[in-house]
């Protein structure tokens, strides 16, 4: 009896020393510039055991591309103001081997969390040469971003399922929540295939003569579970931003739902416009449909054909905890 309290206070003392508590709770480490225990983000994330941590970043502006391909990484920014917290890089499709690989942070790790803290990629602000440029690249299941800005231009955030772009393999669909972020950018902005659902967040449409995108939802598959819903968001624009739509089918199946959406931008009337270049119109195979739109932009009668208004009662599936609970349950709204 006395050997087994003795081990287990040793072990406890041991877990303590290493910085994982009593508890055996995550890791919990710091980065910043002096008198942190890292000086990079990717060094913490490096660090990290095999069943994740809490990385605590500290003011300041951490110029790396960042990996983070294990499960329950937290990062999270110190202090009030996300604008301080600030990781950012400057690749583009141009300058890599293509938009999957010009990511600020690239995600596979599940469970992942990021708060307080701007991702940022900063190509357009350095170079008069358009190219896609992605700040954020998220392929994984159960991911949550709170109070998180994303900036960029064309392809900002690559909000991904696994594997479900490539016909006939492995499809994992990758649950993803966004809450009080912003977001901006120009040109499908927001893409990829996820199940994700953005709630209170500001969508923000940057000046491009040309116009723009806010999404460009993937689905290859007629019965994917996946498809991005903005809840309860504010869609804004700069002036300068040109012919704004909601979004654009970047594969067949493409699925986006807004619902009670401020639409303060002057969204084109149409509202969503097909992928011209596609050897045939994806529109009609896209679900696209509205709940509540508010706005200046709320322009229900003068919509696409093909997009739908959703009853109540069909706007019920949409809910973020129904929505993004699958078959184990999870309620992102936990998470914090």
């Amino acid at each position: 009896m006395w050997r087994g309290y003795r081990w287990g206070a040793l072990a406890a003392i041991a877990l303590i020393s290493c910085g994982v508590g009593w508890a055996q709770g995550p890791k919990t480490v710091t980065v910043g510039a002096t008198g942190a225990d890292f000086t990079t983000i990717q060094a913490a994330v490096d660090a990290a055991p095999a069943d994740g941590a809490v990385i605590r970043i500290r003011p300041g502006v951490y110029r790396e591309v960042v990996h983070v391909d294990k499960p329950k990484i937290q990062l999270r920014g110190e202090g009030n103001d996300w604008k301080k917290v600030v990781l950012v890089y400057g690749n583009s499709a141009a300058s890599t081997c293509g938009t999957r690989c010009s990511a600020t942070l690239f995600v596979t790790g599940s469970d992942f969390f990021a708060g307080n803290m701007t991702i940022a990629n900063d190509y357009s602000k350095t170079s008069d040469v358009p190219s896609q440029a992605v700040a954020l690249s998220l392929r994984a299941d159960r991911a949550v971003l709170r109070h998180v800005r994303l900036l960029g231009a064309q392809d900002t955030l690559y909000a991904s399922s696994i594997g479900c772009m490539n016909a006939g393999g492995e499809c994992v669909t990758g649950r993803q929540y966004y809450a009080d972020c912003y977001i901006e950018g120009h040109v499908d902005f927001i893409f990829g295939d996820a199940k994700a659902v953005f709630e209170n967040c500001e969508i923000h449409s940057i000046a491009h003569g040309p116009g723009g995108y806010l999404t460009a939802q993937s689905n290859t598959r007629p019965d994917q579970d996946a498809g991005y819903v903005f809840n309860h968001c504010k869609i804004t624009a700069d002036a300068g931003a040109g012919d704004v739509y909601l979004g654009r089918p970047w594969r067949e199946y493409s699925t986006v739902i807004f619902m009670n959406t401020d639409i303060e931008a002057p969204i084109v009337p149409v509202g969503w416009s097909d992928w011209k270049s596609a050897p045939q119109p994806r529109l009609p195979t896209a679900t696209y449909a509205e709940f509540h739109s508010t706005g200046p932009g709320a322009n229900p009668a003068a919509r696409e054909s093909y997009a739908k208004q959703l009853t109540a009662a069909e706007a019920k599936k949409y809910e973020t905890k129904v929505y993004l609970a699958g078959p184990d349950g999870w309620d992102p709204t936990l998470v914090r």
